[in-house]
């Protein structure tokens, strides 16, 4: 069956011609493909001539490209715009493709071609630094992949494999669907005190879009909800939350327990057999933290003075309101308090970060002011969903860059959170530019009605271009490296740079305009966002935290240990409170049930990567403050020393040569009030 993916795109930048594609096209495309870098493979593996890196890594690089262009394109829609059928086929396609992978990574004549061309390095005088660096990436992960195992365990390793990639597309459909079901259902709009009119009509189209009456505040990813802070009824606000908690261990079909104890023990399973002591230590391995020791140096070093001050504020909280704060009373308490101190609360800012002024006055504005970038969107050009926008960007002399998509609202069948991801990724060795994504999940509102973001959401709109920003400007040879190609704890880090700019003076003053008359944000709100900068940090580091070593606590254990654990909720417990994180009133960001970060999304033992990268961050933002700021010039540093290297450096060797320093953990401290 000829499909759209059996030749590249003619579209500009390659874009897949999403108008085209259809479901039956996909698994004819995956078997076609799979074929075919299987065959491509066994040339390599079986070449009678003496392993080069040109015969060797260079072919592997060049192998699987109809394999990949159908890969993006399944991924990116079963993600962000699936239906039952689509999720049916991942549950189909999910162990083929985890046994594809391992018939490459675990191909014992692959690892010793490889192993030859590795130990004659110093021989090749000619090689490029990121041709080295192909080299050892790809024997490095070969290795922690078991090909040095024998048939034995291979044979085991191959199945475990094949479990996980059905139980994580199982744990991320039972968290949709769960997550969909418990969208709260409210009848009266009197419950709605204190929403504005954009979020009540976001929720009245949200209940229309399900044949309901009245209005539905469908729930976001994390513990939380952006309107906790708004609603004034505390009922409401309690159903939301305990909505939001019982996701995943509800005990029906899509209960997510036994899923997960299942992942964790085969994960545990996994790193013995590669020896290692458990998920953890494999992990990191390859990570720039190392071990799993370094890890829980840097997040036990801060759990004393966040929990303290989660503690403190809860205190001041409890005064506010007049009675003891409970989990759905926290927001909501937090923008009373910042409302009396900063004068910027969430309901007076709103009105001034309508999407779109955000999105070209702010964040294309910050991008061009530093990188030089241009932004035009692109009509003619269709992504996956009417929804989807497509911008085309230039650099500073009209050179084509790339394609940005972005895909900014909530929908059934879109997954919780945010995140970027390559539609086509970057490669000098193939002749491609990058196409990338960006996926939020803003409430819509009714058609007519602005799209009005409120701060968090903003945030999240500069955090995730950051991540496409790694992915447009990185410019390396080999596919493997490109854009955000790079160690996972290391990932977060251009990302989080980029949310600085959501408060410099002057991109603020450039998007921060009311919607309806275009006056610029009052100073005294300017004010407030400036000093709320640290405000409810003990209750964020706490949230976060949490968050983070129940991760470690879960992917710390033994294959023993694992097989012991049959209480999801009281491993919880007895973790956040070993860890010391057990405070009152503050959940973890992500309870395991609805963990999807590393239950199903990749970041399983590495959700640390963001105060990780956070280090990082807070010593860059310091450099650009004592460096020109929001200018050409500490731009262009930064994009040709960290943005441009993709993943063709060592992390941090990247970072000093940027900073000329390591980083140092002061500004982190500072920053978050934990000195």
């Amino acid at each position: 069956m000829a499909t759209p993916f059996d030749e590249p795109s003619t579209l500009p930048y390659a874009l897949p011609p999403f108008t085209d594609v259809r479901l039956e096209h996909f698994r004819p495309a995956f078997d076609a493909g799979t074929a075919e870098q299987q065959a491509e493979v066994e040339a390599i593996a079986t070449n009678p001539d003496a392993p080069t890196f040109e015969n060797t890594l260079v072919a592997l690089e060049r192998s699987g490209q109809r394999l990949a262009r159908v890969s993006h394109v399944f991924f990116t829609l079963s993600s962000a715009d699936s239906t039952p059928e689509l999720h049916d086929l991942e549950a189909e396609i999910s162990p083929l493709l985890a046994a594809h992978t391992d018939a490459i990574t675990l191909d014992g004549r692959l690892y010793a071609r490889i192993d030859a061309v590795r130990a004659g390095l110093d021989d090749r005088t000619d090689l490029t630094d990121e041709d080295r660096r192909l080299v050892e990436r790809t024997h490095t992960e070969m290795t922690l992949a078991g090909a040095g195992l024998d048939d034995t365990g291979k044979e085991r390793l191959t199945a475990i494999n094949q479990e996980l990639s059905t139980l994580t597309t199982t744990f991320e459909r039972n968290l949709l669907e769960d997550t969909n079901d418990l969208a709260v259902h409210v009848s009266s709009e009197d419950e709605l005190a204190g929403l504005d009119d954009g979020a009540k009509s976001a929720a009245a189209g949200a209940a229309a879009d399900r044949g309901l009456d009245g209005w539905l505040i469908t729930l976001p990813l994390y513990t939380g909800h952006p309107w906790l802070g708004s609603l004034t009824d505390r009922s409401l606000r309690q159903r939301i939350m305990e909505a939001s908690l019982s996701r995943g261990r509800r005990g029906n079909e899509h209960d997510n327990r036994e899923v997960l104890l299942r992942i964790v023990r085969l994960r545990a399973e996994r790193a013995e057999l590669l020896g290692f002591p458990n998920h953890a230590a494999v992990v990191t391995a390859d990570e720039t933290a190392g071990t799993p020791e370094a890890v829980d140096g840097l997040l036990s070093s801060l759990v004393g003075a966040a929990a303290r001050n989660a503690d403190d504020e809860r205190e001041v909280r409890a005064r506010v309101l007049g009675h003891e704060v409970e989990a759905w009373d926290w927001a909501y308490a937090t923008e009373l308090l910042r409302g009396e101190q900063f004068a910027a609360d969430s309901s007076a800012l709103r009105p001034y970060f309508e999407a779109d002024r955000v999105l070209h006055d702010g964040v294309f504005h910050a991008a061009g002011e530093l990188y030089g970038l241009t932004f035009t969107e692109r009509p003619d050009l269709h992504g996956y969903n009417d929804e989807v926008r497509v911008f085309e960007v230039r650099g500073s002399d009209g050179e084509e860059v790339g394609l940005y998509l972005l895909d900014l609202y909530t929908r059934d069948g879109k997954r919780g959170g945010a995140w970027m991801n390559p539609v086509v990724e970057q490669s000098a060795l193939l002749g491609t530019l990058p196409v990338v994504v960006n996926n939020l999940n803003v409430a819509k509102p009714a058609a007519g009605s602005p799209t009005l973001l409120i701060q968090d959401e903003v945030e999240t709109l500069f955090h995730e271009f950051g991540h496409a920003l790694h992915g447009l400007i990185a410019r390396t040879t080999y596919p493997r490296f490109s854009g955000t190609n790079v160690e996972r704890d290391f990932v977060e880090f251009p990302s989080q740079v980029n949310e600085m700019w959501v408060s410099w003076p002057s991109v603020l003053a450039n998007y921060a305009k009311h919607h309806e008359t275009g006056a610029p944000l009052p100073p005294e709100l300017v004010l407030g966002l400036s000093e709320s900068e640290g405000f409810n940090e003990g209750f964020a580091t706490t949230e976060y935290l949490a968050a983070a070593l129940l991760d470690q606590a879960w992917h710390r254990l033994s294959a023993d240990a694992a097989a012991a654990v049959t209480d999801v909720e009281a491993f919880e417990r007895q973790a956040l409170t070993d860890a010391g994180i057990a405070v009152e009133a503050v959940p973890p960001r992500y309870s395991s049930t609805y963990f999807a970060h590393t239950f199903s999304g990749g970041y399983d033992a590495g959700y640390y990567g963001y105060i990780w990268s956070e280090v990082l961050d807070a010593d860059t933002v310091e450099w650009f403050r004592d460096n020109g700021g929001l200018s050409r010039e500490a731009g262009a540093r930064f994009a040709s020393r960290l943005l441009g290297v993709g993943g063709s450096k060592d992390p941090l060797e990247a970072y000093r040569d940027f900073r000329g320093r390591d980083a140092e953990v002061g500004p982190l401290l500072r920053r978050r009030g934990l000195e």
